[in-house]
């Protein structure tokens, strides 16, 4: 069984919790990074935590920013399930980590995820200023922008992250990999609709997705490709324009 793949944040928090405890013993210097966890009562309590940390560079942004994900996950339980969820699929995706500890004080595109969670409740709840707010700290401190309008699923993992634009109106589904220097956004001719990313899809650096388009299922977009109209489901889009391999379109234009 890959690591995480049915653990609820109850579990997941105990391993973390085990995981911390063994690396501050290990190493006095991680006391500054890793004890805070020893010190939270639950999973929740310590993305509100490393969210204030990560992306207020004031301490009036991070107390608000703090109380915001406090609030948002006590209203909406279902936002910390979708923070385990995220941070399991980290630990089955990339072979370079082993435990879950790493990636939640370390990966700042994880971290940008659930920041976003936060500011898309907030939108839906009627308070765009906080939420725009949130999503510029989030821009200014980790170059990562995700529009609080955005829909995104869970098992989502923001690799590297840096460079990242997701804007508004996009809708990301569940068990995506997007790398860094991505863009996903509306086209100017059509600002109301923007891209829709389908189940498991693999977005590569520097891939650039425009438009009112549809990205099927177990897709992948290779790095570097600009792409302005569909995908197929299960196809590779690479060049640009991009053009389709792997799928019975292979050799068409995504753009005609």
């Amino acid at each position: 069984m890959t690591a995480g793949a049915t653990m609820g944040s109850d579990d997941l928090w105990l391993a973390i919790r085990r995981e911390a405890a063994a690396a501050v013993a290990a190493d006095r210097f991680l006391e500054a990074s890793a004890a805070f966890i020893l010190d939270q009562g639950d999973l929740g309590g310590a993305i509100a935590f490393l969210i204030g940390r990560r992306i207020a560079d004031a301490d009036a942004d991070r107390v608000q920013f703090v109380r915001a994900a406090r609030e948002a996950y006590v209203a909406e339980p279902v936002l910390i399930e979708a923070a385990a969820s995220d941070l399991a699929a980290i630990v089955r995706r990339d072979p370079a980590i082993s435990g879950f500890l790493p990636p939640l004080l370390n990966f700042k595109g994880y971290v940008a995820l659930q920041a976003w969670r936060v500011s898309n409740w907030l939108w839906r709840h009627d308070r765009p200023d906080l939420a725009l707010m949130m999503q510029n700290a989030s821009a200014d401190q980790l170059q990562i922008s995700i529009h609080p309008s955005a829909r995104i699923g869970t098992g989502v993992f923001l690799d590297h992250g840096t460079g990242l634009i997701i804007g508004a109106l996009v809708s990301i589904g569940d068990e995506v990999t997007i790398l860094q220097n991505v863009t996903i956004s509306r086209h100017r001719d059509a600002p109301r609709r923007a891209p829709t990313i389908g189940h498991g899809v693999l977005l590569s650096a520097g891939a650039t997705v425009i438009g009112d388009l549809n990205i099927g299922d177990l897709a992948k977009i290779g790095a570097g490709a600009l792409v302005t109209s569909d995908v197929p489901a299960g196809c590779t889009a690479v060049g640009v324009p991009a053009r389709l391999t792997n799928c019975a379109e292979a050799g068409a234009s995504v753009l005609s």
